[in-house]
């Protein structure tokens, strides 16, 4: 079963006389890494698991699944577990299918926690409460993670790997310094920041909504960063889980603050009707280009994998960024995020101790030293991390609050269906009377 679901990367290293290394791979192909030294490690708890296996599964393909690769190889040097990571396109799809049909993985690699959760009702993912204490946890990740891995019945449904920070505004530095413009630390003196570019002849603004069938995520998150801005942790929490109406005065503020920017034409490029045609990719382009065509853009810390081939990012180069900032002080600084979360869905001895090791920053070394990679772990040290990712670290380890992707957690029939597309009825000329009791209507009851 498991080779009609995934081709792999096979690496085995056996340690005789000599490393003997063979490699075959091809696009979303897994890897497979075999280590030689059962002993001398924290993992095992003084087991010798020399030999077991241990298979994971999800989403990281081509180098996202060879950079993992890197990141598991001192485990499994250390004790001699046979780690095999599958990967798949289509993880959201197969999981279920694989938890259904009896032929689950021994852990997953989630990139949604609503679909963990969902999964977790029906009774595939392991409480881990069982493995792990409190304060082994506590030592590993801020409490804010902690929580966004419990169900609401108090299990903790899995251990935080990758994150993404997605509370960061693009800018143009040269014409920052040439202009004197001065990096806003309010919501306030952003919104007069733009006024100010606008009377001096730029437009401030880069927004791009466009995603085909996924069009309308780019709006959902602009409304979580603010929603993160206006009110206490708690009042996001209930908007996730339904309690809190989007037909709300909390929620109505958000769509407010976010017209004040986006319904301006003054302060988007193209105007309010660009936005829906715009794609998501494209957003940051009008920043790079030669003038700048817009001075900021809005979006998550993976933009720049869309940025034209040879641009120089920081300050000094052609792009940079900001932390998107608070509006109401007395919130702090929030941050929201996105990411992965490994459960287990087996358990034997040797699956407790890959996830023993994933809860550690020293799991995720080997993929920060190569780039593109934000930890969640306490731990993960921040001379680790290549310049432009120290940054976004240094972000998140600063946040006052942080809050995952609600739309992700939020049933699919809203978070990923009619939240997605009330934000486009609402660039469209919806009204909030119109658009916020939609979405409310199509909660699952």
């Amino acid at each position: 079963m498991r080779q009609q679901l995934r081709n792999r990367c096979l690496l085995v290293a056996v340690l005789v006389l000599a490393a003997v290394l063979f490699a075959a791979c091809a696009p979303e192909e897994a890897a497979v890494a075999v280590g030689t030294d059962p002993t001398g490690n924290p993992w095992t708890e003084g087991q010798d698991l020399s030999g077991t296996e241990v298979v994971i599964f999800g989403a990281y393909v081509d180098e996202d699944a060879s950079r993992f690769q890197a990141a598991m190889q001192p485990f499994i040097e250390q004790t001699g577990i046979d780690v095999y990571y599958e990967g798949s396109g289509d993880f959201e799809a197969l999981i279920t299918v694989r938890a259904e049909g009896g032929d689950p993985p021994d852990i997953a690699a989630f990139p949604q926690p609503g679909l963990m959760s969902d999964l977790h009702g029906q009774g595939h993912i392991i409480d881990l409460r069982d493995w792990l204490s409190q304060a082994e946890l506590a030592a590993s990740y801020d409490q804010s993670w902690i929580d966004m891995s419990r169900h609401d019945d108090g299990a903790i449904m899995g251990v935080w790997y990758r994150t993404s920070v997605k509370s960061l505004v693009w800018y143009a530095p040269a014409v920052f310094a040439a202009e004197g413009y001065e990096i806003p630390t309010s919501w306030d003196e952003l919104l007069v920041l733009s006024d100010q570019m606008v009377a001096d002849g730029y437009t401030p603004w880069s927004i791009s909504m466009e995603s085909g069938g996924a069009t309308g995520w780019v709006g959902t998150d602009w409304i979580e960063d603010i929603m993160l801005r206006i009110h206490p942790p708690d009042v996001y929490d209930a908007w996730v889980a339904g309690d809190l109406p989007f037909d709300s005065p909390e929620v109505r503020a958000a769509f407010e603050y976010l017209a004040e920017i986006w319904f301006n034409d003054d302060y988007v490029l193209g105007g309010t009707a660009s936005i829906l045609t715009v794609p998501f990719g494209d957003g940051a382009n009008p920043v790079v280009t030669d003038p700048p065509r817009a001075l900021m853009h809005r979006q998550a810390s993976f933009i720049t994998a869309f940025l034209p081939d040879g641009t120089a990012i920081g300050e000094d180069g052609d792009i940079s960024y900001f932390y998107l900032p608070h509006i109401d002080p007395d919130m702090g600084d929030p941050v929201l995020v996105a990411g992965d979360i490994m459960s287990a869905m087996q358990d034997r001895p040797e699956v407790r101790a890959v996830m023993r090791y994933l809860t550690t920053g020293e799991s995720t070394r080997g993929w920060l030293e190569q780039g593109g990679f934000v930890s969640p772990h306490l731990d993960a040290d921040l001379s680790w991390y290549p310049e432009l990712d120290r940054g976004y670290a240094e972000i998140l380890m600063n946040a006052d609050v942080v809050r995952f992707d609600a739309s992700d957690l939020m049933p699919g029939a809203v978070g990923t269906g009619s939240f997605w597309t009330g934000m486009v009825d609402f660039v469209s000329g919806d009204s909030l009377d119109e658009v916020l009791p939609a979405i409310d209507a199509s909660w699952p009851r």
